[in-house]
Formats: C-alpha cells, structure tokens, sequence
C-alpha cells in the first residue's frame, strides 16, 4: 500500500472540494435546515456531473478508498444527500445477475435514479422522499433494491441531523429485486464496505471541527491578543489534532484492505467505524468548547457538525457494537 495518496487521488478530492464549496456553502446550509425537504437537487446534480456515483463500478478502476476520499470531503462540508446509498447501490447492481435491476444501472451512474441506504435493522433512512430505490437487507441475509411507490410506507421524524433529514421507513409489499441470496459473500462485503464509508465521513467532520476550532483561535480575540495564544486552548487544539490525523491511515487502511481482499478487512472496517466516530463525537464536542458561546448558536453553523457526529456515531450500529464484532474476529 501506498501511504500517501496519489496525484489522482487529491485531484479527486480537490474537485470535490471546490464542487461544493459552489454549491453546498453555509448559507445552503442554513437554507436546507430551515427547509422540510431531505434533499437538495442543485447540489446533487454537482456532484453526479464529477461521475462519483460510479466510483466502485467494476469497470471504473477505482475502489473503495477512492469513495472513502469523496465521502471524507463529503463530511467536511456537511453535504446533502444519499452519495454512500448511490455508489454501494452501483456497486452492488452491477455485480449481481438480475437483468431487472440491471436494467437501472446507467441511471444510477448518473445520479438521475437516487438510491438510498436502509442495511440493518434501522427503519430510519435519509432522503427516503426523494429516493428511487432502496438499498435492503443484512449482514447475514439476502441484499435487494426496493423501488420505491407502493409498499413503501414513509414516515416524517424530526432528525437529529439537519444536514441528511431522515424518514422512519417500511417495506410491505413494495417492489423488491433480489440482488444476493442469503449467504452470498457479497452481503458481508457490502455492510463492511458502508462502515468504511460512514467512517470517511466521520474522519470528514472531525477534521472540519478541527480546522474551524484553529481558525478561530486565531482570529478572536481577548485581554488585546488572540485566544490561540492562551496555552490551555492550545492544550485542547493539539489534542483535536492529535486524535484526527492517526485514525486518517486506520480509515486508509481500511479502505485498501477491503479492496485488496486481505483476511483482516471485516475487523478493520469494524474499528474503523467504531474508532472515527468516536473521534468525531469528540471533536465536535471539543469544537463547541473551544468556540464558547458561539460555538451554540444556531448562525454561527457548528451544530450542524455536532448533530451529523451523533447520527455517524449510531448508523449501523454504534462504537461498542463494532469493536465487540471486532474482537470476536480477533479471536478475544
């Protein structure tokens, strides 16, 4: 493994960055969580435009830690809608033998048909309104995409997480496509695939928590001088720092050990989301802090960041339960 990424690789990430820098800025953000709607086109069609959905398509020469990369810039910028749905929708579509949902698969490399994640036991799901398809199942099950319209029974809940409003979901008697038979391998490899990606996004946040903490010790000011200056906020940055860039390479490798197929790729997917959304819990409760009282407000926008750490921290399953599943593959 490289342990520094290519060339390409923060190419990807730059025009990501810059993509919603234009579409996806913090008056957007304040607008979107003002609104009743769980999902912002405009922004969407950015990112779709940048070929992101088809990021872990077979043939697209790219794996998971390339979607980890988007998924972490992803996070940074609290972005909308459902793009950890879309590519394991790709990615699972264009591996299975049902010519049905095969026959979906261009549209959703587009991001014209807007899939959705509902793995797992959790009948909470992000831009349920505006999903075409659902991605369903568990670990130890069968994994199908479910279209939505009838059978598809769709609740309105106020979320925690203003930035990927949810909706309480049921299945019954909707149009179901079996992708993988119970016991496939594959359902296994999707699930861990998610954590790593949940995982991106958390590393994500934890850095924006970070990096606005440093921005805005140096700015604000108090007794004549900036509050950076004061030792024990430089105490509390530096131990920000200090938790965000390690669990970096754990979410890298990860990722690369998902996509080279090693032994311990289950148990490091497990620790990875287990590890950076407890780092980002973190940071963001340390981000508020450090601000003072701005950092509570409603304008000044860090709780957007709080409340996405919250939702990371317990989609598909929370820090405990994972690092439970990774000591039982340790074999502890």
């Amino acid at each position: 493994m490289r342990f520094h990424l290519s060339e390409e690789q923060i190419s990807i990430q730059d025009a990501v960055r810059r993509t919603l820098a234009d579409h996806w800025s913090m008056d957007h953000l304040h607008k979107f969580a003002d609104s009743e709607s769980d999902f912002d086109q405009p922004s969407w069609d950015a990112l779709m435009a940048l070929g992101l959905a088809g990021i872990l398509s077979p043939d697209s020469g790219m794996g998971l830690l390339d979607a980890a990369l988007v998924c972490e810039v992803a996070g940074e910028a609290a972005a909308v809608g459902p793009l950890i749905g879309q590519m394991l929708a790709v990615a699972a579509v264009a591996r299975s033998s049902n010519d049905v949902a095969k026959a979906h698969l261009d549209a959703l490399v587009e991001g014209t048909s807007i899939a959705t994640l509902a793995l797992g036991d959790s009948a909470y799901v992000a831009c349920a309104n505006t999903a075409h398809f659902f991605l369903t199942g568990t670990r130890d099950g069968a994994i199908s995409l479910v279209e939505a319209g009838d059978g598809v029974a769709i609740e309105a809940v106020r979320s925690t997480d203003r930035s990927r409003p949810v909706s309480k979901v049921a299945f019954d008697g909707a149009k179901v496509h079996e992708l993988f038979a119970a016991g496939d391998p594959m359902a296994p490899k999707l699930f861990d695939a998610a954590l790593v990606l949940i995982a991106a996004d958390a590393l994500g946040g934890a850095q924006k928590c970070t990096d606005m903490s440093v921005e805005y010790a140096k700015d604000r000011e108090q007794f004549g001088q900036p509050v950076g200056q004061f030792q024990a906020l430089k105490h509390q940055l530096a131990q920000m720092a200090l938790d965000v860039e390690p669990a970096r390479a754990q979410l890298w490798y990860a990722a690369y050990a998902q996509d080279a197929e090693l032994d311990d790729a289950p148990r490091a997917a497990a620790m990875a989301k287990a590890h950076l959304c407890d780092v980002y819990v973190r940071s963001a409760r340390a981000a508020v802090a450090a601000h003072g009282g701005i950092g509570y407000t409603w304008e000044f926008g860090l709780n957007y960041w709080f409340r996405r750490a919250a939702f990371d921290r317990a989609w598909l399953g929370s820090p405990s339960v994972h690092r439970a599943r990774a000591a039982d593959l340790a074999g502890w």
